[in-house]
């Protein structure tokens, strides 16, 4: 029998707890409610704790599962269904990221239930103890290399791309036009925003944004209001950060200020290309 969705609006169940990396994050949380669709750049993985979800892709088909990871830019919505569960955000563009971004055949991948009898055990002894943190990169380390299979691919990125996201990443601000980012490329505007495509996916500017809600992320756990969050990550004002929030992650931002947000340093390690690809 296909599965039906609740309709209910997304509401938390418990008090969720954020880890938060300018790339990514960690969230632990117990919820109920459907998520509407939504795409964003992460690779987002989700594993039930206790019971299971439901999510549908672009074709709007809903399937129950008790793990997913769905691939950067893919659309989707999902079902909290009144479970507890663990959800990261894993930035394609690092290391181990790409590597795991490399496995996956279709948008959403549903984890086998042998992966998940490896990972659930530790992530529930994690969820019961809020107050020891311990090593959470490790933690978050060891679920991503846990859903990656066999050895890492041979494919290398275009270290003409990888010097512009370097770039990206350690600005202190966002404001980096396509006319710069080629300069730092080598190439023209018109060649680099091809070739920037064709490496990450989606186009430069979209990126760009994507870059600054990542960063807003991290800004709303230290500044607490969505006005100087919006500020920090150089968005026009919260209404931007508002709106961009809610078409990339299917909720509005301030649902992280409903939870208890801890900033980490990031868990993953860049990824750095190889010789530049020929013209």
């Amino acid at each position: 029998m296909p599965y039906t969705p609740t309709n209910e609006p997304y509401r938390w169940l418990r008090v969720p707890r954020w880890f938060l990396w300018d790339g990514g994050f960690l969230l632990i949380a117990s919820a109920q409610g459907v998520v509407p669709a939504h795409a964003h750049h992460a690779i987002q993985i989700v594993l039930a704790l206790d019971g299971g979800l439901a999510i549908a892709g672009a074709d709007g088909v809903w399937r129950e599962v008790r793990g997913l990871v769905v691939r950067p830019d893919a659309e989707h919505s999902f079902d909290c269904n009144g479970a507890s569960g663990v959800m990261l955000f894993v930035d394609p563009e690092s290391s181990e990221g790409a590597w795991l971004a490399a496995s996956l055949r279709e948008d959403i991948t549903t984890v086998s239930e042998a992966r998940l009898d490896a990972l659930l055990p530790m992530l529930r002894e994690f969820a019961a103890q809020p107050d020891d943190t311990g090593d959470i990169a490790a933690l978050v380390r060891s679920c991503v290399q846990g859903l990656r299979p066999g050895l890492a691919p041979a494919r290398h990125a275009d270290a003409r791309v990888t010097a512009v996201l370097e770039a990206i990443r350690g600005a202190d601000e966002l404001r980096v036009s396509l006319d710069a980012a080629a300069g730092i490329a080598c190439l023209s505007p018109t060649r680099f925003a091809h070739v920037f495509k064709q490496q990450v996916g989606l186009p430069f500017s979209r990126y760009m944004l994507w870059r600054k809600l990542t960063r807003a992320m991290v800004a709303i756990a230290s500044e607490r209001t969505l006005a100087a969050a919006a500020h920090a990550a150089d968005f026009a004002d919260a209404a931007h950060l508002t709106r961009t929030f809610y078409q990339m992650v299917g909720m509005v931002p301030s649902v992280l200020m409903q939870g208890e947000l801890i900033e980490i340093a990031s868990p993953f390690t860049t990824r750095h290309g190889a010789a530049a690809a020929a013209e």
